[in-house]
């Protein structure tokens, strides 16, 4: 008991990345403006396709969605890293903090992966069952989907969180991170953490494996399909509501793969600070410039709303 009481007093900080203060400075804005950046340019999309009723399809349906669990993810983060940045590391994270963002991190994160398998779904369904969409894509299906994409996020981050916070910390508490990601907090811990190690490889091998075989099963159906689409500006309209769609996958699961299913002996945890940059700010930026990019419809709903409102300016 008086182990686990000294454990829920200690407090956290996170190693800054640079001991020179101008250094952090420029890591700061630059860290700052691409976070308004994920926060402007997915509010952008969400707000896009609520409004706009021709966008008032399944797709689109998991696109919104999409960008709302980005703004959340990326908020889960960006706070306290732009804090830290400016504090040189000196602002003091606590243990139940520490533990509530690991939770929301890993929760929204990985909602977001199944999300993505959802999203292929869809695809799938539209390219190889275009006459049946409309009643197999139905908008119940659709709602179940998102929500259980949800649950599947909370059922992986509840016994994760806990399954962590339950090791005992002692004074070592500077966390080589900007975030309580997993493994950096691990290896604060002042026990054998083996088990909690193979777990959390294990967890992570499945919960990414899955939706990216399902994602892979369905663009090999996807691909044989467009194949036999006879025009070519048939088989160029399939492929571009996939083309970015497929770059999104890339980017997502080729990150998280490099943090999480790394071999301890080769992992870095400079360099998996470096990567996490890449999904926790860059990603949020580009997953709207990519859709927005190569979707013709949407790119096409944007240009009117722009010019809608520069029109209204101009008056």
């Amino acid at each position: 008991m008086e182990e686990i009481n000294k454990t829920a007093k200690i407090q956290f900080f996170f190693r800054p990345f640079s001991a020179d203060p101008e250094v952090q400075v420029v890591i700061f804005v630059a860290f700052l403006l691409m976070y308004l950046t994920s926060l402007s340019g997915n509010a952008v999309i969400a707000a896009i396709v609520q409004i706009n009723h021709s966008l008032h399809i399944p797709m689109y349906f998991f696109l919104a969605n999409l960008a709302v669990l980005e703004i959340f993810y990326t908020s889960s983060i960006a706070p306290l890293a732009l804090a830290n940045l400016l504090s040189m590391g000196k602002t003091p994270v606590s243990f139940t903090g520490c533990g509530t963002q690991m939770f929301f991190f890993v929760f929204l994160g990985g909602a977001d992966c199944v999300l993505l398998a959802v999203m292929a779904y869809d695809r799938f369904i539209a390219i190889c069952y275009p006459l049946r969409y409309t009643v197999i894509m139905s908008w119940s299906l659709c709602v179940e989907l998102m929500v259980g994409s949800l649950v599947l996020g909370f059922l992986l981050a509840l016994p994760l969180t806990a399954l962590i916070f339950h090791l005992p910390f002692c004074k070592d508490n500077e966390i080589y991170h900007f975030y309580c990601d997993m493994p950096a907090v691990m290896r604060l811990a002042c026990a054998d953490t083996h088990v909690h190690r193979t777990a959390l490889y294990i967890i992570s091998f499945i919960v990414l494996s899955i939706p990216l075989s399902l994602i892979s099963i369905s663009y090999i159906f996807i691909g044989t399909a467009i194949l036999q689409i006879r025009s070519a500006e048939g088989r160029h309209r399939a492929f571009s509501t996939c083309s970015s769609h497929i770059l999104v996958v890339l980017l997502q699961y080729g990150c998280t793969s490099f943090v999480y299913l790394s071999p301890r002996s080769s992992y870095s945890p400079e360099m998996g600070r470096v990567v996490s940059v890449v999904y926790t700010f860059i990603t949020p930026i580009l997953n709207p410039l990519i859709y927005s990019m190569r979707n013709k419809e949407l790119k096409d709903v944007l240009r009117k709303c722009t010019e809608k409102v520069l029109g209204r300016m101009v008056l």
